[in-house]
């Protein structure tokens, strides 16, 4: 009998007037497709997601290193983001599109023609986002930080001129990565912009940059083969300097760069998007 009682008492009576209130919760997604200079570890990506949303705006970073317009969707990355945009419940579902660095010649199995392929990979991508109900954004392709001659060797410039074409073709929103990152990149000078890597630069490197404004060749990057030590569970690579990967300082300053540039071109989620 004594147990049955305390247990009533447990019990809310049915007249108890509940105060707790539930607000629908409002919320955008930002995904972000392309390759290594977006990807976790060595592009920007990393950066914006952890620095530059607030709490309303869900951010998926689904690049990938080594990709290029035609290889993302061969091997089904595009398909997986195309599914992240069709999960329903978000106010604005918003996907980043950056291709460039890997469509270049000379990259077998990745490189694209840029006069016909490159650009219809585009447009194709803005086409499949907007049909799965999200708002496609191009972003041309971060610079890469060679000099020669003393000047910034552009030699993505035609590839970010394709992706404005595209956008302005198909009235897609822009970020302009790729002239944004040059004038920075510029104004930094050899030695400054070599601290934005991935890595530091090695002494012969820094000298070279700072002595002659000239930059040696480097690495591209290639993962080497693990240890057999190495435990299954422990992922392990190999990051040699380069002129095109990002550490936390460059991954950082391009991350505020894309922060801002999206606010410009999306107005309706500038209010979840960090300055």
């Amino acid at each position: 009998m004594i147990a049955l009682a305390l247990l009533a008492a447990a019990v809310p009576s049915p007249d108890v007037t509940r105060t707790e209130t539930a607000q629908p919760v409002s919320a955008s997604k930002v995904i972000l497709v392309g390759d290594s200079t977006t990807a976790v570890g060595s592009g920007w990506g990393s950066a914006f997601c952890a620095e530059r949303v607030t709490q309303g705006l869900a951010c998926l970073n689904l690049a990938r290193g080594g990709r290029s317009s035609s290889s993302y969707r061969a091997e089904g990355s595009w398909a997986l983001a195309l599914g992240e945009a069709r999960v329903p419940g978000y106010r604005r579902t918003v996907i980043l599109i950056q291709f460039g660095h890997n469509d270049q010649p000379g990259k077998p199995g990745r490189s694209t023609d840029l006069a016909t392929e490159f650009p219809a990979n585009l447009a194709r991508y803005v086409a499949e986002a907007r049909a799965a109900g999200a708002l496609p954004v191009l972003v041309t392709p971060l610079t890469r930080r060679m000099w020669k001659d003393g000047k910034l060797d552009r030699d993505l410039d035609p590839w970010s001129d394709a992706v404005r074409k595209v956008a302005a073709d198909t009235k897609t929103p822009l970020i302009d990565l790729g002239a944004r990152s040059a004038a920075i990149v510029e104004a930094m000078g050899p030695s400054v912009s070599n601290l934005t890597a991935e890595v530091p630069p090695p002494a012969e490197v820094a000298s070279a940059a700072s002595l002659d404004r000239v930059s040696l060749p480097s690495s591209t990057g290639a993962p080497a083969a693990t240890d057999s030590g190495i435990a299954p569970r422990t992922g392990k690579m190999n990051r040699p300097f380069d002129y095109t990967h990002l550490g936390p300082a460059g991954a950082s300053l391009f991350a505020a760069v894309i922060a801002d540039e999206l606010a410009r071109a999306v107005p309706e989620i500038r209010g979840s998007i960090m300055p």
